[in-house]
Order: structure tokens, then sequence, then C-alpha cells
């Protein structure tokens, strides 16, 4: 292993202009709705890939869950370590490329082998996604701006999942699940060149106004400074075990409302679409401004208010699983959308701020790690799981029971992110010390 080679601070560039910024920014908002939709696109189309591929519950949420997990785990560190120290853009544009061809080859899976290959090239082109557009934020937006920065682009998540189930569900009713496959996938390939041509490479630290950090830490030394971070580890921890109930909750809910109430997959889509893209966009970008407000009350609050909100959320999911009718259950859903994913922005920005600045897409990508396997890994597979091990006394209301177990999840979530409010201020402290 390496030693870590010391450098002294340089002056940083000038600032790009805030057009520019906000350019970059809307960019990577949309690449990053694009990794969503791709992702997200597998969840509206569990009930006739299931219908057609004659596979269970179980097999279903292993392929929405851990058949991307495995490679896009595998990948996210060394890719993420490959960004700290090279051009960012370009690591972005050729995963971009390689997820969305992979969704679109999707579409021509004719078994469920089929399928699940396709699925973890998705996973190793999405692994490629966020850590490098978290460290280019980070570049081009100041400390006191980079929770809204954060947010917004966070909110992309629920742009992507509105169009997941929308085009998802109407294209899929009229042309077949393949179609909805093909349908995702073609944009980003385009989009992937844009990113390549029109992203500027900006210098590590230019937005930090120190100077730019050139010195470059081992891997060992980066794990055994975020290892002392307390608060970044129980952050990390917080958001994987909150991503555990809302990935299963976004990959059988559709399954949910077919089941329990009836519902026609475009109906489904028309109705899911807006609750989870409309209100998840506006949770987030609710949340990162709200923390900002309160950053002159100390950065505790980055995380201890996500935190007390998350935790309203798991109510409102019981709700939802327990309501006597469609339109009472819908309602509630979009409460609790509001309410998970109030935490998105400031929790990821501030996880920014925890690490060092050659550490800053290695803290993204294990903090998405931690997402990934709890929850889209680990959540879809357990509540199918449970679902299928209740169905023979409870029938179809066997999905309901499950989904009402994997609300735990948001309540230990947000126990950690509390907790990690604690040692935040001096871990903060670490980060600026030499």
């Amino acid at each position: 292993m390496t030693e870590a080679v010391s450098k002294p601070l340089v002056p940083a560039a000038p600032p790009a202009s805030s057009a520019y910024r906000y350019y970059v920014l809307g960019v990577l908002y949309f690449a990053y709705a694009l990794n969503f939709l791709d992702r997200n696109v597998l969840n509206i189309l569990v009930e006739p890939i299931k219908a057609e591929l004659g596979v269970s519950d179980t097999a279903m949420g292993l392929l929405s869950g851990f058949a991307f997990v495995i490679f896009y785990s595998a990948l996210g560190i060394p890719i993420a370590r490959w960004s700290d120290r090279s051009d960012r853009r370009s690591i972005l544009a050729l995963g971009l490329a390689v997820w969305s061809g992979f969704t679109a080859l999707s579409g021509l899976a004719q078994t469920y082998w089929h399928l699940a290959l396709a699925r973890v090239g998705v996973g190793i082109g999405e692994s490629a996604g966020a850590p490098p557009s978290h460290a280019l934020i980070s570049d081009y937006f100041e400390k006191d701006r980079r929770p809204r920065a954060m947010a917004i682009f966070q909110s992309s998540i629920y742009l992507g999942v509105f169009l997941g189930y929308l085009l998802g569900g109407w294209i899929s009713q009229y042309w077949g699940w393949r179609a909805a496959f093909l349908a995702a996938g073609v944009p980003g390939l385009l989009l992937a060149v844009l990113v390549r041509l029109s992203v500027r490479e900006p210098e590590r630290g230019a937005a930090d106004h120190a100077g730019i950090d050139t010195s470059r830490q081992s891997l060992r030394e980066a794990a055994r400074f975020m290892l002392g971070q307390r608060s970044f580890v129980l952050l990390v921890l917080g958001l994987g075990l909150v991503a555990f109930t809302n990935f299963a909750f976004a990959v059988w809910s559709p399954a949910f409302l077919r089941r329990i109430y009836r519902m026609q997959q475009s109906e489904i889509g028309s109705y899911l679409g807006p609750i989870k893209g409309v209100i998840g966009m506006a949770g987030t970008i609710i949340g990162g401004l709200a923390v900002e407000r309160l950053r002159g009350h100390g950065d505790r609050w980055l995380l201890a208010l996500p935190a007390a909100v998350t935790a309203l959320a798991a109510p409102a999911l019981a709700v939802f699983v327990l309501a006597p009718e469609r339109y009472s259950a819908l309602a509630a859903l979009g409460v609790a959308t509001l309410l998970v994913s109030f935490h998105l922005g400031p929790c990821l920005a501030i996880a920014q701020a925890l690490v060092k600045l050659r550490m800053r897409s290695l803290a993204a990508s294990l903090a998405l790690l931690s997402v990934n396997l709890l929850g889209l890994g680990l959540g879809p597979l357990a509540v199918g799981a449970l679902s299928d091990a209740l169905a023979a006394g409870f029938g179809e209301a066997s999905i309901r029971l499950a989904l009402l177990a994997g609300t735990v999840g948001c309540l230990l979530g947000a126990a950690c992110l509390w907790a990690a409010a604690g040692p935040v201020d001096r871990d903060l402290q670490r980060c600026d010390a030499p």
C-alpha cells in the first residue's frame, strides 16, 4: 500500500460563474435522474415480468435488489478511488453510457437469467454515477451552499422514480415490459456525450476558499480516518437503514396496490409517479433549504432535523399499508414520501464535509454502498421473502404484513442519524486539522 503523498495547499483557480455552476448541476441532475429511471423502471414491471417468466416474489426481490447491488457494491470503492485521482466527468460519462446501454438490453431478455445479467450490467455502470457527481458538486459549490445544491441534485432521484413509474406503467400496458426498458435506456446514451463534452473538471477544493489540497492518502489511511469519524460512521449506517424501508416500499408498492386494491398498471403508474416523483422532489428540496436556514444554530442541525422528520415517516407508511381503501392509502403514501425524502440533501452534504478533499468520492461511495446493500439489496429481498413465507396463511394479504414489518428500518435509521448529530462538530474540526 502506498504511503500518503503530502504536498502543500496551492491556490484554487477562480470559481466558475454562477450560471455555469448551475448548468453543471442541471446536467448532473438529469444524469442522476436517468440513473434512477433505469434502476426503478423494473419496479412497475414486477407483476408482468413475474407472470411471463413464472418466478416468485423472492426471485423478483433478488432481481430488483442483489442482482444490481452485488456488482455496484464490488466496483463502487475502486471507482470512487479512481474518481478521487482522475477526471471525474469522464468517469461519469462512461458509467452513464454503460448503465443506459444495459437498461436497453434488458428489453431483449428472454429468460429470468438474461434479465438478471442485464441488471448486473446496470449495477456496474451505476457504480460510476453518484460518487464523481457528489465530488464535482462539492468543488462547484461552497460549504454554505452545498446542502441546497446537494438537495437539488438528490431530488433528481424522484424525477427518475416519477418517470419510471409513469412511463413504465403506460408503456408496459400498451407495448409490453420490454418496450419500457428500451425507452428508459436510450436517452442516457445521448446524455453521456453531453456530460463528457460540456462539463469542465474543476480543481479540487476550488469552492472551499482554502486552496487545493494536493495530498493523497492511501486507501488504508482514508479508511482509518473515516472510521475515526463517529458521526460519519453513524450517518452511513443511518442512510442504509432508512433506505431499507425506502427501497422495500419503492419495489413492492406497485404490487401491493395491484394485489390489495386491484389497480391496473397504467393506473398505478399515474398515481405513484406524481406521489413518489413530485412529492419526493419537494421533500428533498425542502430538506436542503430548511437545514440551510438553521445552519447558524450549529452543524448538528444538518443531522438532527432530518432524523426527527425521518422518524415521522414510519407511522405514515404504516397508515398506507393498513388503509381500508386506495385513496386514503395513497394520501398516506404522499405524506410518507415527503417526510422520508427530507434527509437526503443535508445528510449527503455533511458526508462530504466530514472527510478530507481527496476522500470525497470515496465518502459518497461508502454512503451509497450502505444505501444499496441495506436498502436496495436487502430491503426488497426481505419483504419479498417474508411475503412468500406468509402467503400460505394470509394469501395476497401477505404483502401487507411484509411491508408493515419493513417500516422498522426507517425508525432505526432515524435513531442513527440522531446519534450522529452529537459528535459532528468535533469530527468537522478533525477534517480541518493537518
